[in-house]
């Protein structure tokens, strides 16, 4: 009997390892999952997005997109080609559809996300704004972008999911 109690507690003990490693499996898992914010700032003038990628989804992102040796983390070059990977998949339209001129400002890690910076000035005239970001949809069609609108009247919140490939956000009557 005794020994039967020892090899039950044994095997708990080994199904607790084994959840724990599986939980631990899964916490790693790709969020495949972005944040933006497209900030109407009035103090500089200027429309300034912040594009927010868990670092971990960007170091998957990079090895498929610029080969196995690319390394987010510790490479410049590799940061720099996010960067401009992401700054030719994100795109800001005025509503007569003309593109605007983003500029990708910088890029950095902090703590487990990896950032990239873009600004353009604010058009005179701006009653709707058109967004597409296909940011990581390109390589993972489950990827899902959400965009937050600030600054220019009440938060709108885009969601880019499925096949979604353009959103329109209005400002009413804001200058």
């Amino acid at each position: 009997m005794l020994m039967l109690l020892n090899h039950v507690k044994a095997l708990r003990h080994v199904a607790f390892c084994l959840l724990f490693l599986v939980a631990g499996v899964a916490s790693a898992h790709q969020q495949k999952a972005a944040i933006s914010t497209v900030l109407f700032n009035p103090r500089t003038q200027n429309i300034e997005i912040a594009h927010r990628f868990d670092i971990h989804d960007a170091e998957h992102a990079v090895k498929e997109i610029f080969g196995k040796d690319a390394d987010i983390l510790d490479s410049a070059l590799t940061q720099q080609q996010f960067g401009d990977y992401v700054q030719q998949r994100f795109f800001l339209y005025t509503s007569g559809k003309e593109k605007l001129d983003l500029k990708l400002v910088g890029h950095e890690i902090e703590g487990k996300f990896f950032w990239v910076y873009q600004e353009t000035a604010v058009p005179t005239t701006l009653q709707n704004m058109v967004v597409r970001n296909d940011a990581l949809r390109d390589i993972w069609p489950l990827q899902v972008n959400t965009i937050n609108i600030e600054g220019r009247g009440e938060l709108q919140t885009l969601t880019f999911s499925d096949s979604v490939t353009l959103l329109e956000v209005n400002f009413g009557a804001a200058k």
